[in-house]
């Protein structure tokens, strides 16, 4: 890997989120399906493709998985890497295992447009905080609206045309109106 790379052709899969212990391990915040996952796709790198890390998983522990990286020896290495965040080339993962399955990194940019066409915004962000997956959805106006990442909210994932239908929960945005019912 070089620092020439194109952001499309890597995948994030967690971020190192601190050291453990004194031996050089550090904690990762997955963001694969399967936590230890994250360590079966071979040798993993930074953002900028500098530096290339070998892992060995050594556990799980409240969120977190346990990792080993080949040349980080002790505790200060470890706290070094804080905010890391360790992508794979795309071709080594698996393809989706079905159409209403995607990599959060396919989703993030794409137009997001209501049932007839007319922009929304564009996804900024997906997140999945236990209970789902929901979206950032930055407005034309530069504010962030978060909505489900469900069908019955985005009913239409249409990568190749690279947008989303998104079909607004009622209320989700401000459109200068009084919510029905609100007569004060």
């Amino acid at each position: 890997m070089n620092g020439n790379v194109n952001a499309n052709d890597r995948v994030c899969l967690g971020v190192i989120v601190g050291a453990q212990g004194v031996r050089g391990e550090v904690r990762i915040k997955p963001f694969t399906a399967e936590p230890e996952d994250i360590g079966a796709y071979g040798p993993v790198s930074d953002k900028g493709a500098t530096r290339v890390f070998d892992m060995k998983i050594r556990g799980q522990a409240k969120g977190v998985v346990i990792a080993a990286l080949k040349g980080i020896a002790d505790r200060n290495a470890a706290e070094a890497l804080k905010g890391t965040e360790l992508y794979v080339d795309r071709t080594r993962l698996p393809a989706p295992d079905d159409e209403d399955t995607f990599y959060h990194a396919d989703l993030v940019g794409l137009a997001a447009e209501d049932a007839d066409g007319k922009p929304v915004g564009q996804v900024a962000a997906v997140f999945d905080h236990g209970a789902g997956d929901v979206l950032d959805i930055r407005l034309a106006d530069g504010k962030l609206i978060t909505v489900p990442f469900t069908k019955a909210v985005v009913p239409l994932v249409d990568l190749a045309a690279k947008r989303i239908v998104v079909d607004m929960p009622e209320g989700l945005i401000d459109d200068g109106t009084k919510p029905v019912g609100d007569e004060g």
